[in-house]
């Protein structure tokens, strides 16, 4: 074996991507509590959107976040 790590994202990058998931599960959790009917509340329209969307951007900088260099 050698001591070459060939992978393409870092630690980092996968921390970033776990984090995301997790972000983007509790936005349709929050979507899926709204009590309203058909999901137009507060929740259904606003918060749980928003939530997600975040997620995204958060997968976004996830992928596109240089690996750092080993030293």
């Amino acid at each position: 074996m050698s001591d070459n790590n060939n992978l393409v994202f870092g630690n980092t990058n996968y921390k970033l991507m776990l984090l995301g998931i997790a972000v983007l599960i509790l936005g349709f959790v929050i979507i899926s509590m709204d009590t309203a009917e058909y999901g137009f509340g507060v929740l259904g329209l606003w918060v749980g959107p928003i939530v997600v969307m975040s997620g995204f951007v958060i997968e976004f900088f996830a992928i596109f976040a240089k690996k750092k260099a080993d030293k």
